[in-house]
Formats: C-alpha cells, structure tokens, sequence
C-alpha cells in the first residue's frame, strides 16, 4: 500500500444552508469537528470521570458521544446521537467498569451526521483484540486507502476517515505483530491533521499528526493515573495536573509500566490551528503555554490600537466575542457593556419556528439589551465572519433596538480560505472575504465601518509564529490533493 493523495472522507456532514443555524447551532463562525478524551486510573471510576471530561469538550461536539472502557479483557462500549448529558445514564456508567477509557464528542464536517456507525469511538478489533479509536481532524487522502482496502475485501460501517484509521492500526498489527509497531506503520501511511487516542482492554495509545495541527495533552492524576485531553479543561474538570502537549508525531502509550513515549514519525514545522485561540477552545483553557482568555483579549486590544472609533460603548457578541470586546474596551478607553444576551438553550431544536421567527433568524438566539443600547454608538466585537448573514442579521437587530451606530470589529483577519484540516468551513466562493473588499463588506451587512485583526497582530496576541494560519493567507502546512483543492478552492493556495 502506498499513500496516495485522494478526496477526503472526514468526520461529517456538508456546509450548512443560510438557515441551518438556527436549528443545529452551526453560526456564521466556523466549527470544529471533535473533541476526544483518555483515562487510566485503575482504583476509579474511569467511565465517569470521562464522562466529565467529556462535558468539558461538549463545545467541541454536538451531535453525537461515547465511551469505550478497557477492563483487562475486553473493551466495552456505549455511544449515540446527542449531548453527553442525553448519550449516558447512570445505568450507562456503572456498567462501563474497568482501568482505562476514552471518550469522544462530534461535530461532523463531510458525511452524515445523524448515523449511528459514524458516532465515536469506532470499535474494532486486531484479530481477536477489541480496540476502541476515537479522532479528532481530518485526513487529505482517505478515499484512495479505502479504496486499497475496499480492494482486499475490507468492508466498512461508516462514512468517516477515522475508520480508516483504526482498519490500518488493525491491518499494520498483525504485520507487526505490535500495536505500536502497527500505529508508527499507520501514522506513516494517513495524511492529514489527526489527534488520536486508541484504547485496548489494559492500555490507552495517543498519537498525533506531525504538524500538531489539532491540540491534545497529557496530564497526570493524583493518585497513579494518567489522561490524555484535547484541551487542558478537559485535565481541569477531574482534578489532572497538565504536564504537557503530546508533541507532533508522538505516541504515548499508557498502561500499568507508565508513559511510555516515541516519535513515531518526523515532526514537521508546528502548525497548530490558530483557530483554537481565536474560537475554538475554551477561554479557560491554556494552549502553547498560552491562555486562551488573554490571547483574545489581547485580540480585542490590538483592534482597539489599529482600528479606533468613536462611540459610546463597546459590547461583546456571546459568548466567544466577550474577552475580545472586553480588550477593545481596555485598549479604546470606551466602557464595556453587556448589549446582548444568549439564548444558551435554543441551540439544536427539532421544533422548526414559524415562518416570521425563521426569517427573524438571530432573535432565536441573541437579544439585546435596549435600554443599553438605544441612541448608542455601538462598537460589536466579534471572533470572525465568514458568509457575512448572520453578522447582517446581527446589525439589524441592534438597529431595530435603536442603536445610532454600529461599528463591527473582528479579532481575526479576513477568512478568504477553506479549511482542509477538520474545521467546517465553506467552499471559497462562500467566503465573504475571499471576493470582497472590506468596505463592500461592511456595505453588505450595513455596518457604519468595519475592521479586521490583522495577520501580525493575531500572531503577537497568541505569541507564538507555529500555526496554521491558512484560512487567512492560504499557505496550507500539508499539500491539498488535487481532486480535493477542486472540491472547495476557487484560487489556488500559496505555497
């Protein structure tokens, strides 16, 4: 077998529609696709406190969860469409026993989103091993590996390249006759950004694609035990101490001997997503050293330094556009104000609104606070814009509160590209940005001025230049096959 470039399968579902939002939570912002978690603790409850870890990255994934316990001779399993707080029951966790565990949470980006075979962990098996595999990213060459090992007779459940994954850990085991052995030998093979964590009846693996593209991170318990997290709150919630990042192209594994840990394959140049500090993860968590509150308030005042305006009050979109208003404020002199607020449990309704509420759109989810904003100069600050309807809607609804000015600031330069890598994005001629002028924006959603972070001013705030920084300037770390460049470029990328 030979690694080939080829259409990738993913981990979901295609772009949303203008409205789709309003009804499975996918905004104007882009998604990310997963968020996965890993356990060994042999005198606790792995299976609840993956669970919680699994509420920590809730915001990573919606639309379906699971958990997969290893207890010293089989790995079991429980997953299904939803939140974390609908998939598990009490019931559900006190039959999950055992001494290590991962767990997984979904937001599909190519695929079907409302199939059970897609939901994670993939169980498997390497002969007569149960495995468990759970992934976070996306691969550029999915569709030729299947094909190669649709050709050998392999048959497939799902839709998603993380399937893939785990029949090449199975396939490259048995030539090995070692797990690790087969997962270096699978790590040589896929392309792409990955962060796995992989689980057998007495041990966890964790590996990750040499560019670090998607973030993972290893902490110790208290008492012997260790977790894997692809956020540092994910540690925070079950009382882990953060030791560090999984480095690119390393794999741990962890069982009764410790962590034990090689470089599976070359480490290229860092290039973590620098959306996780513009919106992805958590604001408490800490990525590079770096916390994710203050790189977004550093955000907010690097706008307030290079795009100045006069107003009156400068308030937040929620809840990612909050630390961001909060430094514009600091860095303009102009008083911070909540001006709106959040529906936190609209979200993923099944009951469609009337027609007058649908076309009302935002309404569903934000609402301002008028007697803040009447006969206001109001500054928004916001995370980033990428089709430009939602943020339309959002200027309507401060007009229609009496708003005398809005002034959109953005803590993130204009996203011209798509993402490649496992955040949903759209095609590039659905990119605002990619064909129009900031004014011709700012014209379109009826915005009084418009102003974007700039590209140095985003790498200052996060403090590091070790990122992926393509869907601004469009320099992809890992070469897009071609067939895949025609599915979603309408130029082509640097590089």
């Amino acid at each position: 077998m030979n690694p080939s470039d080829c259409l990738s399968d993913g981990c979901g579902v295609d772009a949303a529609t203008e409205d789709d939002w309003i009804f499975n939570d996918r905004p104007e912002h882009p998604e990310e696709a997963c968020g996965v978690f890993g356990v060994y603790a042999p005198d606790e409850d792995v299976a609840r406190l993956t669970y919680f870890g699994l509420h920590a990255l809730q915001h990573r994934g919606q639309e379906s969860a699971g958990i997969a316990v290893g207890d010293g001779e089989t790995v079991t399993m429980t997953k299904n469409l939803g939140l974390v707080s609908r998939v598990f029951t009490e019931s559900d966790l006190t039959t999950l026993t055992g001494e290590v565990a991962i767990g997984h949470t979904r937001y599909s980006t190519t695929g079907s989103s409302t199939s059970w075979e897609n939901a994670q962990p993939m169980l498997s098996s390497i002969g007569r091993q149960p495995i468990a595999l759970a992934h976070n990213g996306n691969l550029v060459n999915t569709s030729e590996l299947r094909d190669e090992l649709k050709s050998k007779g392999i048959r497939f459940r799902s839709t998603t390249d993380s399937e893939v994954i785990a029949t090449l850990v199975d396939h490259f085991t048995q030539e090995h006759n070692k797990m690790r052995g087969g997962i270096q030998e699978t790590m040589r093979y896929i392309r792409g950004a990955y962060a796995v964590v992989l689980v057998t009846d007495d041990a966890i693996y964790a590996f990750r694609d040499p560019h670090g593209i998607r973030p993972l991170v290893l902490g110790k318990l208290e008492d012997k035990g260790w977790a894997v997290s692809s956020e540092t709150c994910g540690l925070d919630i079950i009382g882990a101490e953060f030791i560090r990042d999984v480095e690119p192209g390393e794999l741990l594994k962890i069982s009764a001997d410790g962590v034990e840990t090689m470089q599976a394959v070359p480490a290229e140049k860092k290039s973590l997503c620098v959306f996780e500090f513009i919106y992805f993860a958590r604001p408490d968590s800490v990525m590079n050293d770096c916390s994710l509150y203050e790189a977004r308030r550093r955000m907010g005042a690097a706008v307030a330094l290079s795009s100045p305006v006069e107003a009156d009050i400068v308030i937040g979109v929620p809840d990612s556009g909050i630390p961001g208003a909060v430094g514009y404020a600091q860095g303009s002199g102009i008083p911070f104000s909540e001006g709106l607020v959040k529906n936190r449990y609209v979200g993923r309704t099944f009951i469609a609104p009337t027609q007058s509420l649908r076309e009302q759109g935002i309404r569903l989810k934000l609402n301002p606070l008028r007697h803040v904003i009447k006969d206001k100069r109001v500054i928004v600050v916001d995370d980033s814009i990428v089709r430009g309807n939602t943020s339309r809607k959002l200027v309507q609804l401060l007009r229609d509160a009496g708003a005398a000015e809005v002034h959109m600031r953005i803590t993130s330069p204009p996203v011209k590209w798509p993402c490649f890598f496992g955040i949903d994005t759209d095609t590039q001629e659905q990119l605002i940005a990619s064909a129009h002028s900031v004014q011709e924006i700012s014209d379109s959603i009826g915005a009084d001025s418009l102003a974007y972070l700039s590209i140095d001013d985003l790498v200052a705030s996060v403090g590091s230049t070790e990122h992926c920084l393509a869907c601004f300037d469009g320099d992809y770390p890992i070469d897009i096959p071609e067939k895949v460049r025609k599915g979603k470029l309408a130029l082509e990328p640097r590089g």
